[in-house]
């Protein structure tokens, strides 16, 4: 039996999607296309804000709605890891370690 979680900061799915908004950071860090660079770190960091919002409000139907939210935004940030891969923002072993790093969070949501 699993162990009962009591905060969000218990979750799987919040401390890897942590992970993965620490990571885009590093990664994007001398990144000079400061629009891309900017959107990806805002879509990085809401992963896991929507998770943690959501788990606070205290409803499992208000956390479903931030989860599904949280899920889009890794999404978007998906896409935006594939045009820094084509746009040689990002190499390919970097950008294939984040788009992993990116799906993992969102199977989480299926667990």
């Amino acid at each position: 039996m699993g162990s009962i979680i009591q905060k969000f900061e218990d979750l799987q799915v919040w401390q890897e999607s942590m992970k993965l908004a620490k990571t885009i950071y590093k990664e994007q860090k001398n990144c000079k296309d400061f629009g891309l660079r900017d959107q990806m770190q805002r879509a990085s960091v809401s992963i896991p804000s929507n998770i943690s919002e959501g788990f606070e409000r205290g409803s499992n139907k208000e956390y479903i709605q931030f989860l599904f939210i949280a899920k889009a935004s890794s999404g978007e940030l998906r896409t935006q890891i594939y045009l820094s891969i084509d746009l040689k923002i990002l190499n390919e072993k970097e950008g294939k370690d984040l788009l992993e790093q990116s799906r993992k969070v969102s199977a989480c949501y299926s667990n």
